[in-house]
């Protein structure tokens, strides 16, 4: 696997204890990710809640898409600089969820996939999405952190509340049905610290 070549694409890099791992995040660039994000979202434990396997040239129009969409940035993350996970970090007041809660200006989302097969059950979940909550909260109005995996997404779930999300309802999307998971920035530094 490749590793990042460039330290100044790095939006946000942290050492985590727990895995004796550097946990980094840098923006998706179409040319270097195309494939890589097209081989992930034909992977059998992404296609069911993703269902963005497409060909290459129709997922090539979505990413154009996504990367144009000013209310979110996409991130490939990084283990130890080995591009592993994609996350999508967006402002939930101008995205669909607001018409499920009271979103708020400063209020961001977080969807997520880890890719590679290999990566899977080996405790990477817990303390990826802790980094991105972590980077989220850098910037400094933001006091609540909201998720909406699918509702079947057992794991992810129980994931997201290790991490401090709490579930409040089901809610209907236009792809699934999603778990309303949120994530107060107090509670979440109590739970790990403001590091």
């Amino acid at each position: 696997m490749s590793r990042v070549t460039t330290r100044s694409a790095i939006a946000f890099e942290t050492f985590d204890r727990t895995l004796q791992k550097t946990i980094a995040f840098r923006p998706v660039v179409l040319g270097e990710d195309l494939q890589r994000l097209h081989q992930w979202m034909n992977h059998p434990h992404v296609i069911p809640f993703w269902k963005l396997n497409f060909s290459l040239g129709k997922f090539q129009d979505h990413l154009e898409k996504a990367l144009s969409d000013s209310h979110q940035t996409l991130y490939i993350g990084l283990l130890d600089g080995v591009p592993m996970s994609y996350w999508e970090s967006y402002w939930a007041a101008d995205d669909i969820v607001a018409r499920h809660y009271p979103a708020l200006a400063s209020d961001q989302g977080i969807h997520l996939l880890i890719g590679p097969p290999e990566y899977l059950g080996k405790g990477y979940a817990l303390p990826l999405l802790r980094a991105m909550t972590r980077f989220q909260l850098q910037h400094p109005a933001t006091e609540k952190i909201i998720a909406e995996p699918d509702i079947r997404n057992a794991k992810m779930i129980h994931v997201f509340e290790r991490c401090g999300f709490v579930f409040q309802k089901p809610i209907a999307l236009p792809d699934k049905t999603g778990a309303l998971m949120m994530c107060d920035r107090t509670k979440f530094e109590e739970r790990w610290g403001h590091a």
